[in-house]
């Protein structure tokens, strides 16, 4: 679903910043990846080019046999709005919306009608538990709620793939482990699951590990939950 080859990016300035080196990632229909490094490795950058937020400099990405490249907005928010949901560190809750409204928000950007998308969004929040929590603002939930929200709206255009950054970095170690198990369940229907995260006990839950430092794929790791198995860029047995 997801082919990036010889990916490099450079932020220009003063003193340009070769962020991205050369990365080549193939990513499934399905799976649950994790992409794991320190702060300043590339993760970010990476995760960006992936949710189609930035554009790379070098090298070949392929959605679902698309190539992306140089999009007009109109065409990138396209493919985000049908191919990918978004989940932050932060939330990115609207703190005058409740829950319900926050859930609708990005229905109401696809033209879908008030009562349509207030139904779907109590529907998701159904799904994650949060119905009696529905008509309350982000300042009045706990940081597993407000993710949770933040989950059911990334589910509610359906997409096909979730991107996850740092999804569990406002929350403690509880609440942590109940949204990763929350991400496992939705990998567990068929939905192609990549979490970026510094924590590795975040990047254990996935079945797939990738490790990245200072731009470059260092490890690919096969998770089978018991033993971690290192492989090499792609999957290639070391």
């Amino acid at each position: 679903m997801i082919h990036l080859t010889n990916i490099h990016k450079t932020y220009q300035g003063a003193q340009p910043l070769h962020v991205l080196k050369g990365i080549d990632l193939h990513i499934g229909k399905g799976e649950f990846v994790a992409i794991m490094g320190a702060s300043g490795s590339g993760k970010s950058t990476l995760l960006n080019i992936l949710g189609i937020l930035d554009d790379y400099d070098e090298g070949e990405y392929r959605l679902d046999g698309t190539l992306i490249r140089n999009l007009s907005e109109t065409r990138a928010a396209d493919y985000r709005n049908r191919m990918i949901g978004f989940i932050f560190q932060s939330f990115n809750l609207i703190a005058f919306k409740d829950a319900m409204e926050n859930v609708a928000l990005p229905l109401f950007y696809q033209g879908v009608g008030r009562r349509k998308r207030n139904q779907m969004a109590m529907e998701y929040l159904e799904k994650v538990g949060l119905t009696e929590w529905a008509h309350h603002l982000p300042n009045e939930l706990s940081g597993g709620q407000k993710q949770r929200v933040a989950i059911a709206r990334a589910l509610i255009t359906q997409p096909r793939i979730i991107l996850a950054d740092e999804p569990t970095g406002a929350l403690d170690s509880k609440t942590s482990l109940e949204v990763m198990q929350l991400l496992k369940q939705l990998h567990e229907q068929g939905m192609t699951i990549i979490v970026v995260t510094h924590e590795s006990g975040v990047a254990y839950q996935a079945e797939k590990i990738v490790h990245i430092k200072d731009g470059q794929i260092e490890s690919v790791e096969v998770n089978d939950g018991s033993a971690h198995t290192p492989f090499g860029v792609n999957g290639v047995m070391k």
